[in-house]
């Protein structure tokens, strides 16, 4: 925000925001300052307490109190906050919803924009506390927050784990006294899921996918052919793809390990992507036109289940795992199928992990050309 020496000329000549307010700071006195709204008000403010839970007063409007006035009004303030006249915010002061956002702005920073998005739906969703003093949540709200969803374990997993890692960095930040998930029992570890279509599932879901109409059938032929996981398929861009040599490169903050992601697709892959509509510079647009990727994710993967009539329960995640499957069976190599998922599981370690640059590009592709070939014959037999 701006700061000046403020005078009587300088109030009176203080420029308007095109939209909102905006405060011009005393380089005088420190926290004082004039606000100035779009139409043109101006008001006087003193702000005080820590970073984490500051507050304004209004101290003058102008031109009914001068500034002499309001900077005397303004020192008076401060001198009562100083001498605990008037009580100084504390911390724990600041509001969940506040906190939530301070957090979810650092942690993209940190982290993948979709774990980032994924914490952020899980705080808003599960855990509305809104203006509710961070000093004030109890164990007990959180608790009753996750039994709510005992019908659905996963969620409630994934909404524990948030919360979890939420409260440890408000903590850590000194923005609560106490940390209300310490003594918060943990919840039993998901088991790993180890769904593998059959080969007779997966062909009649590639044909189904075929058939199905645009975005989610390609989407779930591009799953299928590319092992990649759905949110990267979903939001994969035309810049991304280059069809001379024939790759696929996703950018580090859209993948999961932040590390970029270049992988040969084959001529099916092509083929598929050839056919499709360029509508924006996303692969597969969202319903609202201006740049938004696919996200109806639930609905389209319900009716699209639908079509199918000899495929038990499974996951889009489901087809990443049998992706990996069937290339064991095909021979692929361990480390190969890995830079294929860009999912390091530790078969190239050690020594060998940190000076091994080797791309392995060649023997991806006729890993690829192999896997397309495999479910081309499916759909023969």
């Amino acid at each position: 925000m701006p700061k000046l020496l403020l005078t009587d000329l300088s109030v009176r000549t203080l420029k308007c925001p095109e939209k909102g307010q905006i405060i011009y700071w005393d380089d005088r006195l420190s926290g004082f300052g004039c606000r100035v709204s779009q139409g043109g008000q101006k008001t006087f403010v003193v702000m005080y307490g820590p970073r984490e839970a500051r507050r304004r007063k209004v101290v003058g409007r102008y031109p009914l109190h001068g500034l002499k006035q309001a900077r005397e009004l303004a020192k008076k303030t401060l001198a009562e906050i100083s001498l605990g006249i008037i009580a100084e915010p504390k911390r724990g002061d600041i509001t969940f919803a506040a906190a939530r956002t301070k957090y979810i702005d650092q942690a993209k920073s940190r982290v993948s924009r979709r774990t980032a998005a994924d914490y952020d739906r899980l705080l808003s969703k599960h855990f509305a506390f809104g203006k509710k003093k961070l000093n004030e949540l109890r164990r007990d709200d959180i608790v009753c927050c996750l039994n709510k969803l005992n019908s659905t374990p996963s969620e409630q997993a994934h909404a524990n784990t948030a919360i979890r890692i939420f409260c440890n960095w408000a903590y850590r930040e000194e923005l609560i006294d106490q940390n209300p998930v310490d003594r918060l029992p943990k919840l039993h570890k998901l088991p790993s899921r180890e769904r593998v279509l059959s080969e007779q599932e997966l062909a009649e879901v590639y044909r189904e996918a075929e058939k199905y109409h645009w975005p989610f059938g390609p989407i779930v032929q591009l799953c299928i052919l590319t092992g990649q996981r759905r949110g990267e398929i979903g939001k994969l861009q035309w810049d991304w793809i280059n069809l001379s040599d024939n790759t696929i490169t996703l950018p580090g903050e859209q993948v999961k390990n932040r590390q970029t992601h270049r992988f040969p697709i084959g001529k099916t892959t092509v083929g598929i992507l050839d056919s499709l509509p360029r509508i924006d510079e996303y692969v597969f647009s969202g319903r609202n036109k201006g740049n938004t990727t696919f996200n109806g994710w639930a609905k389209s993967k319900r009716d699209f289940d639908a079509t199918l009539e000899n495929v038990s329960s499974y996951t889009l995640h489901d087809l990443r795992r049998t992706f990996s499957t069937i290339h064991a069976r095909l021979g692929t190599p361990v480390y190969v199928t890995e830079k294929l998922l860009n999912h390091a599981s530790g078969a190239i370690s050690g020594v060998a992990a940190i000076y091994n640059r080797h791309s392995y590009l060649e023997e991806m592709r006729e890993a690829v050309d192999r896997f397309e070939k495999f479910v081309k014959a499916l759909q023969r037999e």
